[in-house]
């Protein structure tokens, strides 16, 4: 079997690889699944047409597959990092390509000049892949896998850059397409290569954006869009050990929307929903950049506040308590007003974190017990806190 046939076959093989397992992740929508996918399909039938006995219909008809797919998959990875997908000169660059096939295939043939031109166009396509990649890394994020496509697409760019300057020039000439010259087999080599690679590189972006989102979701708290209780536990715990260390003050809020019940009882639950999420959004565009909300519980909520002694976290958690009073969330039946009941503490050195939060926790039921919408200090001989009326008024203009 000739070195080069070989060479398709494993190609072949690679393509139809990726194209079953980026097919197998269509339900997950991820941007770019599906361009990456067809455009794995097209490259199989491209590799598949090429072992056939080569004519004009069948070097044009597979050219003209490979522009086309390689243009799909640049557009798959603008859409993977949510950019704008077509640039429309591109659309003009592979218009002139196909032009050019026809005529450098039917009307004047010229192998050299088809090799030119298409390998230049990979060669854009491949590194504008391999700069997308590296520009547009979340931050954040491993960077095993961006930093793999990115070699492999800037390796691909490369290997047909050089084959571009070499048939553009002259400096070998073909009168046959994909002629059993060594040249040409140790490029078929090289591209063969560089295609698997980023074929895989492809499954394992698809994979981090996936293992992103589990991870957003063990974290992140779907409907108010603040931490989770797990989250907020584990992010509570690393601050109080960080302020142990700097001998620092750290407070903390629970806080709990009064009378949720009868809000979900009176405007439904989508009501109810959505009034948590007012809720939430409205403290979170209050807080200070330091502090940290969680929602820990069905409409409850904690709030650490850094750098922060208890009287002035319960002064902070009272301005942000007349905010959502005075604030609206609205339902289709109607406009709904919450108020907040909340329990302050701040944490000793000699506490743990659960010893605060049920101290907070105790202070936020003597909250409810004193008539709801107020702010309790944990350990006051004063039931209740209550921030100068002017203070409240300015926080609120």
């Amino acid at each position: 079997m000739p070195i080069s046939t070989a060479l398709i076959g494993i190609a072949i093989l690679s393509c139809l690889m990726s194209f079953a397992v980026l097919g197998s992740l269509f339900h997950a929508q991820i941007p770019g699944i599906r361009h990456w996918c067809v455009a794995s399909g097209l490259l199989t039938i491209t590799a598949a047409l090429l072992l056939l006995p080569r004519s004009d219909i069948v070097v044009a008809g597979a050219s003209t597959l490979l522009v086309v797919a390689s243009l799909l998959g640049l557009q798959g990875f603008r859409q993977f990092f949510h950019l704008r997908p077509s640039v429309i000169w591109e659309y003009g660059a592979v218009g002139a390509i196909l032009v050019g096939l026809v005529y450098w295939t039917y009307v004047s043939p010229d192998v050299n000049a088809r090799n030119a031109v298409i390998s230049g166009f990979l060669a854009y396509i491949r590194s504008a892949i391999g700069w997308i990649v590296q520009r547009y890394r979340p931050a954040g994020r491993p960077k095993y896998s961006y930093h793999f496509v990115s070699v492999a697409a800037v390796l691909g760019a490369i290997v047909h850059a050089v084959r571009c300057v070499i048939y553009g020039l002259g400096l070998v000439h073909q009168t046959t397409f994909l002629e059993a010259t060594p040249i040409n087999v140790a490029f078929l080599a090289m591209a063969t290569l560089t295609l698997p690679c980023l074929s895989v590189g492809m499954v394992m972006l698809a994979h981090d954006r996936l293992a992103e989102r589990m991870e957003r979701l063990a974290t992140i708290d779907d409907l108010t869009g603040v931490l989770g209780r797990r989250a907020f536990i584990a992010r509570a715990e690393a601050l109080f050990d960080l302020a142990k260390a700097a001998k620092s003050k750290l407070s903390i809020a629970i806080l709990d929307i009064d009378n949720f019940k009868r809000i979900n009882d009176r405007y439904g639950h989508a009501a109810g929903d959505q009034a948590l999420a007012h809720v939430a959004l409205t403290i979170s565009r209050e807080i200070r950049q330091s502090d940290v909300l969680g929602r820990i519980g069905g409409e409850e909520f904690a709030l650490l506040l850094p750098l922060t002694g208890k009287e002035e976290a319960a002064r902070l958690t009272n301005r942000l308590r007349a905010i959502v009073a005075a604030s609206v969330s609205h339902a289709p039946a109607g406009e709904v007003t919450c108020t907040l009941s909340a329990g302050v503490d701040e944490f000793g050195a000699g506490d743990t974190l659960a010893a605060v939060m049920a101290r907070a926790d105790t202070a936020l039921y003597a909250a409810k017990a004193n008539g709801r919408n107020c702010v309790m200090l944990a350990g006051s001989s004063q039931n209740r806190w209550v921030e100068p009326t002017e203070a409240i008024a300015s926080s609120q203009s």
